[in-house]
Formats: C-alpha cells, structure tokens, sequence
C-alpha cells in the first residue's frame, strides 16, 4: 500500500440554497454521509451543516478524484434522504461544489472551522472564500462578479485560516 495524505475542505449547497438540512434529518444525514464515504475509503475528519450547505474535511486517497467523492457522496446522500427519509419536500444538492486542499498543519484549523459552521453563520464570522461553492452559486454578495471584473475579490487571504503555524 503506497503512503499518501491528501486533505480537503468540501462544500456544497443545496439545491437554490434551500433550507432543507432541517433538525429532523440533520443528524442522519451526516451519519449516512460518514458511512457512505468510509465505503469509498474516504476519511471523514468532520462535517458541519447549515440549512442551505454543507462543509466536509476529508482525506480522500489517489485512487480518487476529488470529483468522483463528490459526485457519490451527493448522489447518494439526496436519494437517502428522498427514499429513506422522505421529507416533505423534495431534497436535492445544487450542481457544484467547492474544494480546497488543504495540508495537515492546517487540519484542525479547518475541523474547528466546519465544526463551528452554525455560530459562524449565527455570528456572521463565516469567511466569503470557504464558503463558495461553485461559479453557478451566487454565494456571497462579496464573490458576486461579472464579465470583466476583477477577479481578486475571489482570490484567498492568508487569513482564513488563520493557521498559528507556519505554513512550511
């Protein structure tokens, strides 16, 4: 078996930023979406939700692309929730997702990061750059762009993260 570590920050929205992660299927969501992942031998180190989104810290091996975890993760998690939980109204994932990689010195900043996601929306302290998801998710006011805008306003602060390391 080859040696490799290959961490990633995952977020996706649902679908029109509905908020359809209600408390009633909240809890086996996340639990299905663990199970699922530990079939394809992704490592879920966290999950954090919000009404309208998702966040996963993940370890993904090469075997995989980052894509394909997505795509099954989404695929099957929406049907769970349709045919296992059927909710009242329709679940669906929107098209898109973000990814970051992410290295290990900066792991348990990004798990304490998911980890908070419903008193960073609270406090209103999420970070615009963690939370896009997809160039078709208007997403934050700050990342709304156009045709020849400048796109700096989408590029990364060092900050956050705010890792208490440094990064090499």
């Amino acid at each position: 078996m080859s040696f490799w570590r290959h961490y990633y920050h995952l977020v996706w929205g649902t679908k029109q930023r509905n908020p359809s992660i209600l408390p009633g299927i909240e809890e086996q969501l996340r639990a299905y979406i663990v199970s699922k992942s530990a079939e394809l031998a992704v490592y879920v180190y966290a999950i954090g939700t919000c009404e309208d989104h998702i966040h996963l810290v993940v370890a993904i091996p090469p075997k995989l692309s980052v894509a394909q975890v997505v795509k099954k993760i989404k695929g099957a998690s929406s049907h769970f929730v349709n045919h296992v939980l059927r909710p009242a109204d329709q679940f669906a994932w929107q098209p898109g997702y973000g990814s970051l990689s992410i290295g290990q010195r900066q792991r348990a900043t990004a798990i304490a990061y998911v980890e908070s996601q419903k008193q960073h929306h609270t406090q209103q302290s999420a970070s615009a750059w963690l939370e896009y998801c997809c160039e078709g998710d208007e997403g934050p006011p700050e990342l709304a762009r156009g045709p020849g805008d400048d796109v700096s306003a989408v590029r990364e602060k060092a900050a956050d993260y705010e890792a208490a390391q440094p990064l090499f």
